[in-house]
């Protein structure tokens, strides 16, 4: 059996991270933390930025030296998806953001994952493109902007704070049209 590789482990350390930072995210909210709400939000902040930024890593690492696994072809989106899940389903419970909006989000992702499921059993790779990228890309700014909640200081930053929801939301819908446009081939029934 192989060792597992660094990227791997970065994927599986992003996994592992989620269940401190929803803890850490909605106790600070509850009180469980103590009064200050402020620290755990802080403290959650951190978590989801080292999260967020050991998939920038691991992806780097993986090409560079040649480390592209199955697994971890597997389980870097997935641990993307679970963390920005995760993230988002928090956040409505905290009131920081509409239920709508993750519902458009998670939706994108199920349909998107299950496009690229259908591919994999035609043997066809739906690689990220662009559009995705950005998406995630708002998407975690997006989310950090929202558990730092800052709004409640700074009119500026909630006006910041709903312009990248926006803009996330929306590459969310562009991304999501320019899959299933560019691969309409794989709904094609070949059997």
């Amino acid at each position: 059996m192989n060792k597992m590789n660094l990227p791997n482990k970065l994927t599986i350390f992003r996994v592992i991270l989620i269940l401190p930072f929803v803890v850490i995210l909605l106790g600070g909210e509850a009180g469980w933390l103590g009064a200050n709400r402020l620290i755990p939000d802080l403290i959650a902040l951190a978590i989801f930025i080292v999260a967020s930024l050991t998939d920038l890593i691991d992806g780097k690492i993986a090409r560079k030296y040649n480390l592209v696994t199955n697994f971890g072809k597997f389980m870097d989106p997935l641990a993307d998806k679970l963390l920005v899940c995760a993230a988002l389903i928090a956040l409505v419970e905290l009131g920081r953001i509409p239920a709508w909006v993750v519902i458009v989000i998670i939706s994108r992702e199920f349909i998107i994952s299950g496009f690229r499921l259908i591919a994999a059993d035609n043997n066809v790779v739906i690689a990220a493109n662009y559009w995705g990228k950005f998406k995630t890309t708002f998407q975690m700014v997006m989310v950090c902007l929202m558990i730092a909640d800052l709004g409640a200081m700074f009119s500026w930053m909630r006006l910041l704070t709903d312009i990248v929801m926006w803009i996330a939301l929306i590459l969310t819908v562009v991304s999501l049209v320019d899959y299933l446009v560019k691969n309409k081939d794989v709904m094609k029934d070949t059997k």
